[in-house]
């Protein structure tokens, strides 16, 4: 057999990469990619006897207490997809945007500041908007690009907005508190949702054609109690989740299992639960996490062996060797996750990187919460940019037949512009991310 202990770290190193690019061309699943690397360098590196010790990294990784909370919060945003929760949230805020030249576009990413409160996932959240918001503003006459960048960015705020699927994996993977994150990314969070309803403002006044004003409409009463009503379920629901955490009444975890339970209750409440929709959404979620829990196996298993190897201390010599400046440092650390995020879905992105940036930032003094949310955020930007931007197919996938892939990368620059502006001032200003 031959003996890859021989090539030393740095070529050893190289040879990983070009195996992993070469078998992800072949459109092989990542977390597949990931094992059969990490088990060929095992065995090539330290022989047969390696093998166990992949094995314990793996059981620790799938063991955490914390991990059950993500497949609650997928389940969450499974029923929710299946109810009409969101349609009657959407609905109710024509009585907050209704009223302002751009109101729509407003509306809709409020919804997704809710929405991303109530479950923490992007994909379902994408898809509802482009079915509720992104006709309705097509049909008012909104520029086009401006409303499907509203859909995808407002859509994506789920990285970012606690209770959010990213941190979670993040807090696991950096061995950090999740509450912490969580009240780290509350203000980031929120700052980005300002950024596009003041883009959007800014844009509808500028060019009044891009978000023509709507006529003013005298709802009446009972009308506007009907759609308070639809402000209920939603607003429980993140109260229930949120609040519990931020209260100390529960973990995380135990969260997770509240927030399902309130879904499950919402949804008998308004006559919509059925045994058949919470099969679908099981299934659904089994789907999702199954990915998640494959990801994790590989990525674990492949970070494991490389720093056997050395190959850790090797990767953070070589990124804190770029410069003696700390902010330096942590842009080239942003600029790799960019490239990343182009070609690798996050959880992949967070498994791999996090281990081997994460005692980086804490060397430099900077705090593992705050880079969790630095981290979250250029996340958000993964999902915009092309080729890989699962948001963009998120929304081809029920946008009109007429609007093609190319059209929706073009619409989110802008938006993307955005969400490196927030990243820039969260850099800058670190105590952005209290905690």
């Amino acid at each position: 057999m031959f003996d890859l202990q021989s090539l030393g770290i740095e070529y050893g190193t190289v040879l990983m990469l070009v195996m992993l690019l070469v078998l992800l061309i072949t459109g092989m699943p990542l977390a597949f990619v990931t094992l059969l690397v990490a088990f060929i360098f095992a065995i090539g590196w330290f022989g047969p006897t390696s093998v166990p010790l992949i094995t314990s990294r793996i059981y620790t990784f799938v063991s955490s207490f914390v991990f059950v909370s993500v497949p609650m919060f997928v389940m969450m945003a499974s029923i929710l997809d299946r109810s009409g929760i969101a349609r009657d949230l959407f609905d109710a805020m024509r009585l907050i945007g209704g009223r302002i030249r751009g109101g729509v576009a407003v509306q809709t990413i409020f919804v997704a500041v809710i929405l991303a409160a109530m479950s923490g996932i992007i994909g379902g959240e994408i898809v509802l908007l482009g079915l509720l918001a992104l006709p309705q503003m097509l049909r008012l006459g909104y520029d086009r690009r401006l409303a499907i960048g509203v859909v995808c960015a407002g859509g994506s705020l789920g990285t970012m907005i606690p209770p959010s699927i990213v941190l979670i994996i993040y807090g696991l993977t950096a061995n950090v508190s999740i509450g912490d994150l969580f009240t780290a990314a509350f203000v980031p969070g929120f700052l980005l949702a300002a950024l596009y309803v003041g883009y959007v403002l800014v844009r509808a006044w500028l060019d009044p054609q891009a978000a023509p004003a709507l006529k003013p409409e005298d709802i009446p009463s009972g009308e506007k109690a009907r759609l308070l009503k639809g402000l209920v379920a939603p607003m429980a629901i993140v109260f229930m989740v949120l609040g519990s955490i931020y209260g100390g009444i529960a973990s995380v975890t135990e969260a997770s299992a509240v927030g399902v339970l309130g879904v499950i209750l919402s949804t008998m409440i308004r006559g919509e639960f059925s045994l058949s929709m919470l099969k679908g959404a099981a299934i659904q979620t089994l789907e999702t996490c199954g990915m998640i829990v494959w990801i994790g196996v590989g990525a674990s298993a492949l970070v494991g062996v490389f720093n056997l190897m050395g190959g850790v201390n090797f990767v953070s010599e070589l990124i804190t060797g770029v410069s003696d400046n700390p902010t330096v440092v942590i842009l080239v650390m942003m600029l790799i996750l960019f490239v990343l995020g182009m070609f690798l879905d996050w959880v992949g992105i967070a498994l791999l990187t996090m281990p081997i940036f994460v005692p980086i930032v804490i060397q430099m003094g900077y705090s593992p919460v705050w880079f969790g949310v630095v981290f979250s955020l250029s996340m958000q930007v993964s999902y915009l940019t092309p080729p890989f931007g699962p948001a963009v197919f998120y929304l081809k996938s029920v946008a009109p037949s007429d609007i093609s892939l190319g059209e929706i990368f073009r619409s989110m620059v802008p938006f993307i512009l955005l969400q490196i502006l927030a990243l820039a001032l969260l850099i800058a200003f670190p105590a952005i991310a209290i905690h």
